[in-house]
């Protein structure tokens, strides 16, 4: 299955792909990002899209894993509850900060399931994510010189 061009639908597709980029779809936001942003004038507005979409994918990664049972990780994987246990005390302590990096290829979208499954706090979870992908959008506006 071919993916349509989003690209060509300039922001409304960059929107749609960068949402869809931070769910379990498996393709790159940051080509679709590059595309539009050289095919636009308004790189503040490319900014801005781009990072809307992406949070609201990431959000919805994240309320999946909120939805996750430790009975049914332990019945699907090999995973026992005492090393969820183990796990649920580091994400308690340090895990939120994988917000911030959670963008990351073939990574990011394990580290936001495991986020939203060990419930970190909804609100600074969702702030750290938007600042992350903020910070990654921008840094490719720095990097192509769009300012």
């Amino acid at each position: 299955m071919q993916l349509p061009d989003l690209g060509a639908w300039g922001l409304w597709g960059l929107f749609i792909g960068t949402f869809l980029a931070a769910t379990i779809v498996p393709f790159s936001a940051d080509v679709l990002y590059i595309t539009v942003l050289q095919m636009t004038s308004s790189p503040w507005a490319c900014l801005a899209v781009a990072a809307l979409g992406n949070w609201l994918g990431n959000l919805t990664t994240y309320g999946l894993g909120r939805l996750g049972k430790w009975d049914w990780i332990e019945k699907h994987t090999k995973v026992t509850r005492a090393q969820l246990e183990k796990q649920k005390v580091y994400f308690d302590k340090y895990g939120i900060w994988l917000a911030l990096v959670s963008w990351f290829p073939f990574v990011g979208d394990v580290f936001t399931i495991a986020l939203g499954f060990y419930k970190t706090n909804p609100w600074l979870t969702a702030l750290l994510f938007l600042v992350g992908r903020t910070l990654r959008f921008f840094v490719w506006n720095i990097l192509l010189g769009a300012y």
